[in-house]
């Protein structure tokens, strides 16, 4: 669904936007309109896109008027605007509201009328048990987003969400900040050894994405069958790839615990118990479908086809398979070629 058509990605200049903005200009849409409040994040875009298919709006999912202009023509919205960070939202949840829950309502109202035809929202596996602010709107917005399917009236477009775990190198992920303190030397800090997360390469959030746009019949929660791995194991492994990078000997770099923050679980889950009895699944991904009974029960949903009820899910980071230090190591090679040492 996604060549020849006009599609708009809110939060593009954003880590996961922009990823997401480069692996859909490769499957020849006809124009991607790049939204974001960021200006000096559109203009550093714009200048190493050079692609004469994106159009950069700057503008903020707080402010209606300027949404209902941006999706005007739009046949795919990708909503990835939203505070991201845990201890920031928990800090400012009054901020964290205004632009995660009104600016996703403002969002699917402005879509609506402009009579889009698919909308994807990314969630995150935060709004499972949310123990924090940040999870606490993706919760909520995920339930905005399913109920625009009724919501939405005469208008044949079809809203569904996407769940991720922490993305590799994404703004919002561990990585960053462990470059940068295995660059200067150490000490490399963990919050709690304990701690375990799903994750997502760059390629996981695109395929997770564009699956959803072209399976989804309208509710659904999208979610990849996900890797997991220790923080801990992360760390070592991150200080034996990139030390030598930066001109240190791994043995001199230490890891030292600091506590976990404001906020911060320890483990996180893809799916709630109650999800499971609902959820279908494929060879990639688990769909969990709207509820048909009881209260929350106003959507019907006749399955998907190639998916079928799960056979048993692991649903807590804790519980699953961990990454060795070898497969992280291995993770790591393919995903930064270009910064480690042959």
């Amino acid at each position: 669904m996604i060549e020849d058509n006009d599609i708009l990605v809110t939060g593009g200049a954003g880590s996961v936007g922009t990823i997401l903005v480069r692996r859909l200009l490769q499957r020849n849409p006809k124009t991607i309109r790049i939204f974001d409040q960021s200006e000096p994040g559109l203009a550093a875009l714009k200048k190493t896109l050079n692609d004469d298919r994106c159009r950069f709006l700057a503008g903020n999912v707080r402010d209606k008027d300027r949404l209902e202009r941006a999706v005007d023509g739009i046949d795919i919205v990708v909503h990835t605007a939203a505070m991201k960070h845990v201890d920031i939202c928990e800090y400012n949840p009054f901020e964290a509201v205004q632009t995660n829950i009104v600016g996703l309502q403002n969002l699917i109202e402005a879509a609506i009328d402009a009579d889009v035809d698919r909308f994807i929202f990314t969630s995150s596996d935060k709004a499972v048990h949310p123990a924090n602010t940040m999870g606490t709107t993706k919760l909520l917005g995920e339930k905005l987003v399913t109920a625009a399917n009724k919501y939405r009236g005469s208008p044949d477009i079809r809203f569904a969400s996407v769940r991720f775990g922490n993305v590799i190198n994404s703004s919002q992920s561990v990585i960053p900040v462990f470059k940068e303190q295995i660059a200067k030397g150490g000490p490399v800090t963990l919050t709690d050894p304990r701690m375990t997360r799903f994750f997502l390469t760059y390629d996981d959030v695109t395929s997770l994405v564009v699956d959803a746009i072209e399976h989804t019949n309208g509710g659904e929660v999208f979610v990849s069958k996900m890797d997991a791995l220790r923080i801990e194991d992360l760390a070592a492994a991150m200080i034996d790839v990139f030390a030598p990078a930066y001109r240190h000997e791994p043995d001199d770099i230490e890891i030292t615990e600091t506590g976990a923050r404001v906020g911060e679980t320890f483990d996180e889950e893809i799916l709630t118990e109650r999800e499971v009895s609902r959820t279908i699944e494929n060879n990639s991904l688990y769909a969990v479908t709207p509820e048909q009974s009881g209260a929350n029960g106003y959507l019907t949903h006749d399955g998907i086809e190639g998916f079928e009820p799960v056979n048993g899910v692991v649903r807590s980071s804790e519980q699953a398979e961990k990454l060795t230090h070898e497969d992280i190591v291995s993770l790591l090679e393919t995903e930064f070629p270009e910064e480690i040492p042959q």
